[in-house]
Protein backbone atom coordinates (compact mmCIF):
# COMPACT_ATOMS: atom_id res chain seq x y z
CA UNK A 1 0.00 0.00 0.00
CA UNK A 2 2.53 2.26 0.88
CA UNK A 3 4.33 2.00 -2.47
CA UNK A 4 1.23 2.30 -4.43
CA UNK A 5 1.02 5.88 -1.99
CA UNK A 6 4.62 6.45 -2.91
CA UNK A 7 4.18 5.77 -6.66
CA UNK A 8 1.14 8.11 -7.00
CA UNK A 9 2.70 10.84 -5.44
CA UNK A 10 5.79 10.87 -7.41
CA UNK A 11 3.80 10.55 -10.35
CA UNK A 12 1.30 13.29 -9.25
CA UNK A 13 5.23 15.92 -8.65
CA UNK A 14 6.50 15.02 -12.65
CA UNK A 15 2.33 15.87 -13.53
CA UNK A 16 2.64 18.97 -11.60
CA UNK A 17 6.07 19.65 -13.24
CA UNK A 18 5.42 19.45 -16.24
CA UNK A 19 2.48 21.51 -15.97
CA UNK A 20 5.05 24.39 -13.92
CA UNK A 21 6.96 24.26 -17.33
CA UNK A 22 4.42 25.15 -19.32
CA UNK A 23 3.27 27.80 -17.23
CA UNK A 24 6.87 29.12 -17.13
CA UNK A 25 6.52 29.03 -20.86
CA UNK A 26 3.32 30.53 -21.66
CA UNK A 27 3.54 32.99 -18.79
CA UNK A 28 -0.31 32.99 -18.60
CA UNK A 29 -1.43 33.64 -14.99
CA UNK A 30 -4.57 30.96 -15.70
CA UNK A 31 -2.36 28.38 -16.26
CA UNK A 32 -0.25 29.22 -13.38
CA UNK A 33 -3.29 29.30 -10.88
CA UNK A 34 -3.91 26.11 -11.97
CA UNK A 35 -0.64 24.78 -11.39
CA UNK A 36 -0.57 26.32 -7.72
CA UNK A 37 -4.19 24.61 -7.42
CA UNK A 38 -2.42 20.92 -8.57
CA UNK A 39 0.32 21.85 -6.18
CA UNK A 40 -2.79 22.12 -3.24
CA UNK A 41 -4.43 18.88 -4.28
CA UNK A 42 -0.84 17.20 -4.55
CA UNK A 43 -0.01 18.68 -0.67
CA UNK A 44 -3.54 17.73 0.54
CA UNK A 45 -3.06 13.87 -0.21
CA UNK A 46 0.25 13.75 0.47
CA UNK A 47 -0.34 15.45 3.86
CA UNK A 48 -3.46 13.44 4.62
CA UNK A 49 -2.81 9.62 4.31
CA UNK A 50 -6.39 8.81 5.36
CA UNK A 51 -7.63 9.96 1.93
CA UNK A 52 -7.79 7.44 -1.14
CA UNK A 53 -4.61 8.65 -3.00
CA UNK A 54 -6.30 6.37 -5.77
CA UNK A 55 -8.58 9.89 -6.23
CA UNK A 56 -5.04 11.62 -6.11
CA UNK A 57 -3.97 9.52 -9.20
CA UNK A 58 -7.99 10.11 -11.04
CA UNK A 59 -7.73 13.98 -10.44
CA UNK A 60 -4.10 14.05 -13.02
CA UNK A 61 -6.20 11.67 -15.52
CA UNK A 62 -9.46 13.30 -15.79
CA UNK A 63 -8.09 16.63 -15.61
CA UNK A 64 -4.20 17.83 -15.42
CA UNK A 65 -3.04 15.42 -18.35
CA UNK A 66 -5.72 16.59 -20.40
CA UNK A 67 -4.54 20.49 -19.76
CA UNK A 68 -0.68 19.42 -20.38
CA UNK A 69 -2.03 17.39 -23.75
CA UNK A 70 -4.42 20.88 -24.86
CA UNK A 71 -0.82 23.06 -23.85
CA UNK A 72 1.53 20.87 -25.78
CA UNK A 73 -0.57 20.66 -28.82
CA UNK A 74 -0.62 24.71 -28.08
CA UNK A 75 3.01 24.95 -27.96
CA UNK A 76 3.75 22.54 -31.12
CA UNK A 77 1.30 24.50 -33.12
CA UNK A 78 2.63 27.59 -32.17
CA UNK A 79 6.39 26.95 -32.30
CA UNK A 80 5.29 25.42 -36.14
CA UNK A 81 3.89 29.09 -37.03
CA UNK A 82 7.45 30.97 -35.45
CA UNK A 83 9.73 27.88 -37.30
CA UNK A 84 8.05 29.92 -40.90
CA UNK A 85 9.11 33.08 -39.34
CA UNK A 86 12.18 32.14 -38.51
CA UNK A 87 13.12 30.51 -41.91
CA UNK A 88 12.28 34.15 -43.57
CA UNK A 89 14.02 35.94 -41.32
CA UNK A 90 17.06 33.87 -42.51
CA UNK A 91 16.48 34.30 -45.97
CA UNK A 92 16.08 37.87 -45.49
CA UNK A 93 19.49 38.09 -43.44
CA UNK A 94 21.44 36.26 -46.26
CA UNK A 95 19.94 37.95 -48.88
CA UNK A 96 21.28 41.14 -46.60
CA UNK A 97 24.57 39.84 -46.33
CA UNK A 98 25.18 39.35 -50.46
CA UNK A 99 23.66 42.72 -50.61
CA UNK A 100 26.77 44.07 -48.11
CA UNK A 101 29.16 42.03 -50.13
CA UNK A 102 28.40 44.10 -53.21
CA UNK A 103 31.53 46.03 -54.90
CA UNK A 104 30.43 49.28 -54.21
CA UNK A 105 29.45 50.91 -50.79
CA UNK A 106 28.12 53.39 -49.31
CA UNK A 107 31.92 54.29 -48.78
CA UNK A 108 33.01 54.22 -51.86
CA UNK A 109 30.28 56.48 -53.00
CA UNK A 110 31.05 58.59 -50.79
CA UNK A 111 34.58 59.05 -51.53
CA UNK A 112 34.13 59.01 -55.52
CA UNK A 113 31.34 62.05 -55.04
CA UNK A 114 34.33 64.29 -53.72
CA UNK A 115 36.85 62.97 -56.28
CA UNK A 116 33.95 63.62 -59.14
CA UNK A 117 33.75 66.64 -58.17
CA UNK A 118 37.28 67.77 -58.47
CA UNK A 119 37.26 66.28 -61.56
CA UNK A 120 33.96 68.26 -63.07
CA UNK A 121 35.72 71.85 -61.31
CA UNK A 122 39.02 71.08 -63.05
CA UNK A 123 36.94 70.22 -66.87
CA UNK A 124 35.25 73.58 -66.13
CA UNK A 125 37.99 75.71 -65.45
CA UNK A 126 39.30 74.29 -68.66
CA UNK A 127 36.01 74.52 -70.98
CA UNK A 128 36.29 77.90 -69.72
CA UNK A 129 39.59 79.20 -70.55
CA UNK A 130 39.72 77.02 -74.10
CA UNK A 131 36.53 79.08 -75.06
CA UNK A 132 38.08 82.40 -74.12
CA UNK A 133 41.39 81.70 -75.87
CA UNK A 134 39.34 80.44 -78.96
CA UNK A 135 41.41 77.03 -78.93
CA UNK A 136 40.82 73.48 -79.74
CA UNK A 137 41.89 71.80 -76.18
CA UNK A 138 40.04 68.95 -74.71
CA UNK A 139 39.27 70.25 -71.20
CA UNK A 140 37.70 67.01 -69.96
CA UNK A 141 40.04 64.97 -66.74
CA UNK A 142 40.70 61.32 -67.53
CA UNK A 143 37.90 59.12 -66.86
CA UNK A 144 35.34 61.90 -66.37
CA UNK A 145 32.49 59.00 -67.06
CA UNK A 146 33.55 56.06 -65.23
CA UNK A 147 32.09 57.48 -61.93
CA UNK A 148 28.33 57.45 -63.25
CA UNK A 149 29.09 54.01 -65.36
CA UNK A 150 29.72 52.71 -61.86
CA UNK A 151 27.43 54.24 -59.32
CA UNK A 152 24.35 55.34 -60.89
CA UNK A 153 22.15 51.65 -60.71
CA UNK A 154 22.31 51.61 -57.55
CA UNK A 155 22.79 55.26 -55.96
CA UNK A 156 20.91 57.56 -58.74
CA UNK A 157 17.35 58.59 -58.60
CA UNK A 158 14.95 57.38 -61.01
CA UNK A 159 13.24 60.40 -62.51
CA UNK A 160 10.71 59.83 -65.65
CA UNK A 161 11.88 60.76 -69.59
CA UNK A 162 9.73 63.72 -69.68
CA UNK A 163 11.40 65.11 -67.00
CA UNK A 164 14.90 64.29 -67.68
CA UNK A 165 14.07 65.29 -71.24
CA UNK A 166 12.71 68.95 -69.66
CA UNK A 167 16.26 69.06 -67.82
CA UNK A 168 18.33 69.20 -70.95
CA UNK A 169 16.38 71.32 -73.24
CA UNK A 170 18.27 74.73 -74.31
CA UNK A 171 17.97 77.12 -76.88
CA UNK A 172 21.25 77.04 -78.97
CA UNK A 173 21.44 80.83 -78.69
CA UNK A 174 21.87 80.69 -74.65
CA UNK A 175 25.00 78.34 -75.15
CA UNK A 176 28.37 78.23 -75.43
CA UNK A 177 30.15 75.37 -77.86
CA UNK A 178 32.64 73.98 -78.68
CA UNK A 179 33.54 70.65 -80.58
CA UNK A 180 33.60 68.99 -76.80
CA UNK A 181 31.00 70.73 -74.67
CA UNK A 182 28.17 72.64 -74.40
CA UNK A 183 27.43 75.06 -71.57
CA UNK A 184 24.83 77.39 -70.90
CA UNK A 185 26.56 80.95 -70.81
CA UNK A 186 24.95 82.32 -67.47
CA UNK A 187 26.20 78.89 -65.87
CA UNK A 188 29.53 79.41 -67.38
CA UNK A 189 28.80 83.60 -65.80
CA UNK A 190 28.12 81.54 -62.30
CA UNK A 191 30.45 79.51 -62.34
CA UNK A 192 33.00 81.95 -63.38
CA UNK A 193 31.58 84.20 -60.45
CA UNK A 194 31.98 81.38 -57.42
CA UNK A 195 35.45 80.06 -58.75
CA UNK A 196 34.16 76.70 -60.53
CA UNK A 197 33.56 76.16 -56.66
CA UNK A 198 31.32 73.28 -56.86
CA UNK A 199 30.11 69.76 -55.44
CA UNK A 200 28.32 66.96 -56.40
CA UNK A 201 24.85 66.60 -55.16
CA UNK A 202 23.22 63.57 -56.61
CA UNK A 203 22.82 61.82 -60.00
CA UNK A 204 19.60 61.05 -62.15
CA UNK A 205 18.48 58.46 -64.50
CA UNK A 206 15.58 57.08 -66.66
CA UNK A 207 16.22 54.20 -69.06
CA UNK A 208 19.93 54.50 -70.22
CA UNK A 209 19.98 58.14 -70.00
CA UNK A 210 22.22 59.61 -67.15
CA UNK A 211 23.12 63.17 -65.20
CA UNK A 212 25.17 64.20 -62.55
CA UNK A 213 23.78 67.17 -60.44
CA UNK A 214 26.19 69.69 -58.81
CA UNK A 215 25.21 72.52 -56.48
CA UNK A 216 27.48 75.61 -55.49
CA UNK A 217 29.05 75.59 -52.28
CA UNK A 218 28.82 79.51 -51.89
CA UNK A 219 24.90 79.61 -53.05
CA UNK A 220 21.73 77.35 -53.51
CA UNK A 221 22.05 77.17 -57.27
CA UNK A 222 22.64 73.56 -59.25
CA UNK A 223 23.58 72.35 -62.49
CA UNK A 224 23.65 69.38 -64.40
CA UNK A 225 26.35 67.38 -66.25
CA UNK A 226 25.11 65.37 -69.19
CA UNK A 227 27.65 63.17 -70.08
CA UNK A 228 26.50 61.64 -73.00
CA UNK A 229 26.78 64.94 -74.96
CA UNK A 230 29.02 66.65 -72.34
CA UNK A 231 26.27 69.22 -71.98
CA UNK A 232 25.97 71.45 -69.26
CA UNK A 233 23.49 73.68 -68.19
CA UNK A 234 22.06 75.04 -64.99
CA UNK A 235 18.61 72.90 -63.52
CA UNK A 236 15.98 73.77 -60.86
CA UNK A 237 14.99 70.75 -58.80
CA UNK A 238 11.55 71.75 -57.81
CA UNK A 239 11.03 70.72 -61.01
CA UNK A 240 11.15 67.37 -60.28
CA UNK A 241 8.86 67.45 -56.88
CA UNK A 242 8.57 63.56 -56.43
CA UNK A 243 12.19 62.69 -54.70
CA UNK A 244 13.26 62.98 -51.63
CA UNK A 245 15.92 64.65 -51.87
CA UNK A 246 17.54 64.04 -48.38
CA UNK A 247 17.39 60.68 -48.55
CA UNK A 248 21.01 59.88 -49.85
CA UNK A 249 20.90 55.76 -49.57
CA UNK A 250 21.62 53.88 -52.53
CA UNK A 251 19.14 50.89 -53.19
CA UNK A 252 21.32 48.56 -51.62
CA UNK A 253 21.18 49.90 -48.48
CA UNK A 254 17.78 50.63 -48.79
CA UNK A 255 16.71 47.10 -49.02
CA UNK A 256 18.80 46.24 -46.70
CA UNK A 257 17.08 49.26 -44.16
CA UNK A 258 13.84 47.72 -45.41
CA UNK A 259 15.11 43.83 -44.59
CA UNK A 260 16.16 44.66 -41.29
CA UNK A 261 12.84 46.84 -40.54
CA UNK A 262 10.67 43.29 -41.68
CA UNK A 263 13.22 41.20 -39.60
CA UNK A 264 12.57 43.39 -36.41
CA UNK A 265 8.85 43.22 -37.34
CA UNK A 266 9.32 39.32 -37.48
CA UNK A 267 10.79 38.88 -34.72
CA UNK A 268 8.54 40.71 -32.75
CA UNK A 269 5.42 38.31 -34.42
CA UNK A 270 7.65 35.54 -33.53
CA UNK A 271 8.19 36.26 -29.46
CA UNK A 272 4.23 36.98 -29.08
CA UNK A 273 3.15 34.08 -31.34
CA UNK A 274 5.56 31.67 -29.52
CA UNK A 275 3.41 31.80 -26.10
CA UNK A 276 0.01 33.02 -28.02
CA UNK A 277 -2.82 30.97 -26.31
CA UNK A 278 -6.09 31.72 -28.45
CA UNK A 279 -9.44 32.93 -26.65
CA UNK A 280 -11.38 30.45 -27.08
CA UNK A 281 -8.71 28.33 -24.86
CA UNK A 282 -8.11 31.27 -22.21
CA UNK A 283 -11.57 30.69 -21.74
CA UNK A 284 -11.80 27.04 -21.67
CA UNK A 285 -8.76 27.07 -19.22
CA UNK A 286 -10.62 29.57 -16.49
CA UNK A 287 -13.72 27.14 -16.84
CA UNK A 288 -11.14 23.93 -15.98
CA UNK A 289 -9.48 26.25 -13.02
CA UNK A 290 -12.76 27.35 -11.85
CA UNK A 291 -14.08 23.59 -11.61
CA UNK A 292 -11.06 22.08 -9.70
CA UNK A 293 -11.39 25.51 -7.02
CA UNK A 294 -14.84 24.41 -6.40
CA UNK A 295 -15.16 23.41 -2.67
CA UNK A 296 -17.03 20.21 -3.06
CA UNK A 297 -14.69 19.17 -5.99
CA UNK A 298 -12.84 16.52 -4.19
CA UNK A 299 -16.24 14.29 -3.69
CA UNK A 300 -16.38 14.49 -7.11
CA UNK A 301 -13.02 12.69 -8.16
CA UNK A 302 -14.26 9.30 -8.94
CA UNK A 303 -17.33 9.66 -10.81
CA UNK A 304 -15.88 9.66 -14.00
CA UNK A 305 -18.24 10.79 -16.53
CA UNK A 306 -16.39 12.22 -19.86
CA UNK A 307 -18.70 15.20 -19.86
CA UNK A 308 -16.67 15.84 -17.20
CA UNK A 309 -13.66 16.40 -18.54
CA UNK A 310 -14.69 19.86 -19.95
CA UNK A 311 -10.81 20.00 -21.58
CA UNK A 312 -11.99 17.36 -23.88
CA UNK A 313 -15.69 17.94 -24.65
CA UNK A 314 -15.36 21.98 -25.09
CA UNK A 315 -12.40 21.80 -27.71
CA UNK A 316 -10.94 19.23 -30.52
CA UNK A 317 -7.20 19.30 -29.45
CA UNK A 318 -6.33 17.73 -32.55
CA UNK A 319 -7.24 20.60 -34.96
CA UNK A 320 -4.30 22.81 -33.08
Amino acid sequence: MEDNLAIILNDSNKTNSKLQLLSAFFEEEIIYKIYLRSQVVHKLFETNPELDINKLELFHLQYTASAIELLKKIKASNERNVSLIYDEMQLNKEMMEKLNSSVFSEKNYDLDKQKQALKINLSLRRLYQTLSDNTDQYPFSKNINTFSSRFSQDFYYDISADQMMALIHYDTADVYKNNYATIQKKLMGLLCKHEFRTEFFCGLKTGSMIAEVYRFLDVDQHFLFFPSKNLFLRCDLSTIPDIDWTNSLSKKARIIQEMTDKNDQLESRANILKTAIPDNVRTLLQEYYDKISEVDFLQKIGNYDVQTNILRTMLNTDTL
